[in-house]
This record gives C-alpha cells, sequence and structure tokens, in this order.
C-alpha cells in the first residue's frame, strides 16, 4: 500500500471544504490560485469553460453574505469591478484563499515519487 498522492491530498482538501464542491469549481479555484487577476472572461478561457459555467463555479469560492458568491460561499476569493473597464469582474485570492493556495503548493512539494 502507498501513501495518499498529492492529488488525492488535494482532493481530500476540497472535500473537507464542502463535500458539495465539483471539479469544475475546484479548476476555477485552482486556475486563480495560478492567474490572479483574471476576469471571469479570461478564467472561462483559461480554464476552457463557457463564461457562465466559469462565473458560477468561482462564485463558490466567494465570500459569505456576498451578492456575488453562491453556496457554499467559502470565502476563498473575492471579485471587484474591473478597473479596466468596469463592467466585468477581476478573481482575487482572500486571505484564506492564499491560506488555502500555500497549503496545496505544501502537499505538491512533499509528494513522494512513485518508482516504477
Amino acid at each position: 500500500m502507498r501513501p495518499r498522492d498529492s492529488l488525492l491530498e488535494g482532493l481530500s482538501f476540497f472535500r473537507a471544504l464542502s463535500p458539495a464542491v465539483t471539479v469544475n469549481e475546484i479548476i476555477t479555484f485552482l486556475y486563480t490560485c495560478e492567474n490572479q487577476g483574471l476576469s471571469v472572461q479570461e478564467l472561462a478561457y483559461v480554464s476552457r469553460m463557457t463564461e457562465p459555467t466559469a462565473s458560477r463555479s468561482i462564485r463558490t469560492f466567494g465570500p459569505e453574505g456576498s451578492e456575488w458568491a453562491r453556496p457554499p460561499a467559502l470565502g476563498l476569493v473575492e471579485a471587484f469591478l474591473n478597473p479596466q473597464d468596469g463592467r466585468s469582474r477581476v478573481i482575487l485570492l482572500t486571505d484564506a484563499g492564499r491560506e488555502a493556495r500555500a497549503r496545496l503548493d505544501d502537499v505538491i512539494r512533499q509528494a513522494i515519487v512513485i518508482a516504477r
């Protein structure tokens, strides 16, 4: 039996946040971690989703009580009006989102190479 690998550890991290988190939601969060300041349109492009799907997916990680967020509103990202056009939103990690990114980075760094 081998120890849990980094991918499974990462998925377990998201399941612990909320058992309802979907793969699309995880994908949009991870792209946001790597590309802070993306607009929803850019997030849709890099994640290969439609704009509505990308928007719905990332809003799962919005702050509780925000009109923009959707349940379970995990508080890992915030959306601000794009200063370039004032119509779209740009996505940034919250302090909790940066902590989550650091935790996932640690999981990846500690990964054990599987020798064949």
